[in-house]
């Protein structure tokens, strides 16, 4: 099936997106953010949208099924994880709509004019280079320490690709709030919308997603915060409500 190699990698599947996906074994595999995302960057049919670091290609693919009429550009600059999110593009039969392309968002430009979609989404790397635990899996470094690319360079990446009118969210770590709103601030990107992700209400937030605007200004809408949890040892209603789809 799409030439998956058993031994270093699985077939998993989102049944409520009517997909399956390949991932790494061993290597850096995408938990609950990229639903998380797809679900709160609100893809509406027809637009034409953008993923940086798509990893194995998921929230590229959860745009395409969300918005039937949409197209979707990933980037990914590892060999071996473009690799992989072609073939599940291929998979899901989704190869008119969803393309891959191997680079890194430093290089955009070379590919893209300026303004050139509607939405841009992004799970950017959220370590900075020497911080955190080394993991011994290969890949996982990369899917989760900045490398080449800073936060301000994806940033800047997605003022370039948007629209005027689009819109960029990102799901980030909290600890790097402050940081990402100095750097949209530099980059005159307006936040929005902005929502706090908890494990449940018990806990304080670990991630959160912001929606950031080019060429335009609004008040800043602080969302209810998500519980991924609900107050017993399952998942939240809202949790469940975004793993199902929404079909």
């Amino acid at each position: 099936m799409q030439n998956l190699n058993s031994d270093l990698e699985t077939l998993d599947e989102l049944s409520g997106y009517d997909l399956r996906i390949i991932q790494p074994r061993h290597g850096y595999r995408f938990s609950v953010d990229p639903l998380l995302l797809a679900d709160f960057s609100g893809v509406r049919d027809g637009e034409s949208c953008a993923d940086l670091g798509t990893g194995c290609g998921v929230i590229a693919l959860l745009l395409a099924r969300l918005a039937q009429n949409s197209s979707v550009t990933a980037i990914e600059f590892q060999q071996v994880m473009a690799d992989i999110a072609n073939r599940n593009v291929a998979l899901n039969g989704l190869t008119e709509r969803v393309r891959i392309v191997e680079d890194d968002v430093l290089s955009l430009k070379t590919h893209f004019p300026v303004d050139s979609f509607d939405l841009v989404v992004s799970n950017p790397p959220y370590r900075r280079p020497g911080t955190g635990k080394i993991s011994p899996r290969a890949g996982r470094d990369e899917a989760r320490h900045e490398t080449s690319a800073t936060l301000a360079d994806f940033l800047a990446a997605a003022k370039y690709l948007v629209k005027p009118s689009g819109r960029i969210c990102l799901i980030y770590h909290t600890c790097r709030l402050a940081e990402l709103m100095a750097q949209a601030a530099v980059q005159k990107l307006a936040p929005l919308r902005l929502r706090m992700v908890h494990g449940n209400s018990s806990m304080d937030a670990r991630m959160f997603m912001i929606e950031l605007a080019k060429g335009r200004t609004g008040e800043l809408k602080v969302e209810p915060p998500l519980m991924v949890r609900g107050e017993g040892s399952g998942y939240s209603e809202e949790k469940l409500r975004i793993y199902r789809g929404r079909g």
